[in-house]
């Protein structure tokens, strides 16, 4: 059980030092389905970024229990990782994932999909910090009821699974209510929009689409070029791929035959879902990437146009 020092452990304050410890600027690289995997997020942790995958990425437990422990040994001593668990008691690799997430000790859990509750005190136990990730105020409410120790805010605009709710609103909703980190994801692909979110109260941009346009994803080509060819207008938002609000790129939505040229969503039943495999996952971040780029580049770019976008804030 938690006693009065970890409680004080645990204070939002303390929490943000030990996540912003090896950062170049406050940015988390997001978990991708079928796009972030080791490669990627070692280069993150390594250019002071903390990276993120969904465990469901390593394709089995074994391949999360290798991965898992190169993580531990190649990020160590550089920004902490996190690892995305979903949580839906229909997600058949529920437990066996929860279960190497414990024997591992990752710094950074994040779920998605369900209550927090069942990780967070097995979590606290070895030292690490839970995020859960939310789409409304009233899911947010639920996940600190919970014990959750930050939150991600999923917002308008932001790749795969997705929220609706405007960042401006969702997070000065939030911050009224709680006083730990969040991390807002939706449509951050620069530094300055790291420093506005600071602004706003968050702690953190979550950003996925930025790093999916990166040479260590594992996205296929094709994907990454259909990103860099992208605007805003050509992600669409739809339920029709996982049951859940989604956003992913046109062309490639037509081409699968979920949509015709016209912009009209095939008619299925609701049980008859598209496969993610078959389509491409974005945010409306597309619209400001153009070009595929090495992390450490990345980086190196949101560091000084963070650093640009601070100054202008302090000068002016």
């Amino acid at each position: 059980m938690s006693d009065g020092s970890d409680q004080n452990a645990r204070d939002g304050g303390t929490l943000r030092q030990r996540m912003r410890r090896g950062l170049c600027v406050p940015a988390i690289a997001a978990p991708m389905f079928l796009v972030s995997g080791p490669d990627l997020v070692i280069a993150a942790c390594r250019a002071g970024i903390i990276g993120s995958f969904p465990s469901l990425n390593a394709r089995t437990p074994d391949d999360l229990d290798r991965w898992l422990a190169r993580l531990a040994e190649e990020t160590a001593g550089h920004a902490p990782y996190a690892v995305n668990v979903i949580l839906d008691r229909r997600n058949p690799r529920r437990d066996a994932d929860v279960a190497l997430i414990l024997r591992h000790k990752p710094p950074v859990v994040i779920t998605s999909v369900g209550s927090p509750e069942a990780v967070v005190e097995p979590v606290h136990d070895y030292g690490g910090i839970v995020f859960s990730d939310v789409a409304t105020v009233r899911h947010a409410t639920k996940a600190i009821a919970a014990g959750a120790d930050g939150l991600v805010l999923l917002t308008a605009g932001a790749g795969g699974n997705t929220g609706w709710l405007n960042p401006f609103a969702f997070t000065a909703a939030v911050r009224a209510i709680f006083d730990g980190p969040i991390a807002v994801a939706g449509c951050i692909t620069h530094g300055a929009e790291l420093a506005v979110l600071e602004l706003l109260g968050a702690d953190f941009g979550y950003m996925g689409t930025r790093f999916l346009a990166s040479t260590e994803s594992l996205a296929p080509s094709e994907h990454k070029d259909a990103v860099v060819a992208a605007g805003a207008d050509d992600i669409i938002l739809t339920d029709r791929i996982s049951g859940m609000p989604a956003n992913f790129v046109r062309q490639r939505l037509i081409k699968a035959g979920v949509m015709d040229s016209q912009g009209k969503i095939a008619s299925t039943s609701s049980n008859d879902y598209y496969s993610f495999a078959n389509v491409w996952s974005a945010g409306q971040a597309a619209g400001g990437i153009r070009c595929i780029e090495p992390v450490a580049e990345i980086a190196r770019q949101l560091e000084s146009e963070y650093r640009h976008a601070r100054q202008a804030s302090v000068s002016g």
